[in-house]
């Protein structure tokens, strides 16, 4: 009984091994080559960061770069401004301000549309623009 259990095992696999090299394929994924996988450079995104507030005064400017790592500038003269360009999809887009003067403002915009635009009054104020899709 052993013996022919091992005997239809053994059948069935060669059978299997023989049909599998026929109409089967060694290869485990199909995709395209990695080089299709980049982002391509055609349809850069264009963000800029700005800062604006009262005449002759400082910031001091904390924000997001395109690789989402923090920078900062220190007393800055106002008005400010950044630019980013990326080819990724997304950018979390962060930009934190805080100045000398009696009023001071933020905008990010994402390829010349306004995303987002803040600003205050107060002495001394602390503004802060985000959009978390740009």
């Amino acid at each position: 009984m052993v013996l022919v259990a091992v005997l239809v095992v053994a059948t069935t696999s060669f059978a299997v091994y023989r049909l599998n090299g026929i109409f089967g394929t060694n290869n485990v994924v199909s995709r395209p080559s990695a080089d299709s996988l980049e982002n391509s450079d055609y349809n850069p995104k264009r963000v800029l960061f700005e800062v604006f507030g009262s005449p002759r005064s400082t910031a001091t400017i904390n924000f997001l770069d395109k690789d989402a790592q923090p920078q900062r500038v220190d007393n800055v003269p106002l008005p400010w401004s950044h630019p980013l360009t990326t080819t990724d999809p997304t950018l979390f887009a962060d930009l934190r301000a805080q100045g000398d003067g009696a009023t001071i403002g933020c905008r990010i915009t994402v390829n010349g549309i306004v995303k987002d635009e803040r600003s205050t009054n107060n002495v001394n104020g602390y503004i802060a623009c985000l959009d978390k899709s740009a």
